[in-house]
């Protein structure tokens, strides 16, 4: 499961040129045509990145820049700015708006692909990095193994996914719905309940005798990776 791109971009080539190279890469990838459903689909779920079209309809991406800082879930979100735009005034508005960064269209592709790389890798590193370590836990991203205090652990498809999505923002509650849309995707219509099944799977996989259970569960909330699970393993240690 790779990071999760957003590109709202009313160009249908452009999207889907963008579409497929993100996903040549490893990328999820979703997109709308309009700022407005753009602006809809954020508060459904929150992707890694978002490229973002200057002129669109709906909602303006300047406008929508400034919604996504206007917002907590989302201010700290990377934007890229795409725009046909190229004068200074131009992209100095854009970013003083809030973009991350600004690319004048025609552009590279492998430039924009580097680009977002670079964004990634500041803002959120435990996504762009192939192993995942908390405490005496490691994840390996390229030979989908998990390993536990030097065990090696034996995990399902889902599990692992769901302990790569949670390990990504240790101390974060995801509800039932954040969690079956960001493992099992949008467009699988199963209960919520589900979510707990796996989540009990996951326990068994992971957890050794006397040793502290990474999973949290907030109760009315959802489910977290505990944020304290390397510091409880050390004290487990000393």
């Amino acid at each position: 499961m790779g990071p999760r791109v957003l590109i709202v971009e009313d160009e249908e080539p452009l999207m889907l040129l963008l579409r497929y190279n993100l996903e040549a890469e490893g990328y999820e990838v979703d997109s709308v045509s309009r700022g407005d459903e753009a602006e809809i689909r954020l508060r459904e779920q929150v992707p890694d990145i978002v490229l973002l079209d200057w002129m669109l309809p709906g909602l303006s991406g300047i406008e929508l820049c400034r919604r996504i800082r206007a917002r907590t879930e989302t201010e700290r979100l990377p934007v890229i700015m795409l725009t046909a735009r190229g004068e200074e005034g131009d992209r100095i508005r854009g970013l003083s708006t809030g973009a991350d960064d600004y690319i004048v269209k025609p552009f590279s592709v492998p430039e924009l692909l580097a680009r977002v790389r670079a964004l990634l890798r500041r803002a959120k590193p435990a996504h762009i990095a192939t192993l995942l370590r908390a405490g005496d836990i490691e994840l390996d991203r390229e030979t989908h193994r998990v390993r536990r205090a030097g065990q090696e652990l034996h995990l399902g498809p889902t599990e692992f996914r769901l302990l790569e999505f949670l390990m990504q923002s240790p101390g974060r509650v995801f509800s039932r719905e954040h969690l079956l849309n960001a493992v099992w995707g949008h467009d699988v219509y199963i209960d919520e309940r589900t979510v707990d099944v796996h989540v009990g799977r996951l326990r068994k996989a992971i957890n050794l005798p006397r040793r502290p259970d990474p999973i949290r569960t907030v109760r009315g909330a959802g489910y977290s990776f505990d944020e304290t699970f390397a510091r409880e393993e050390q004290a487990v240690n000393a």
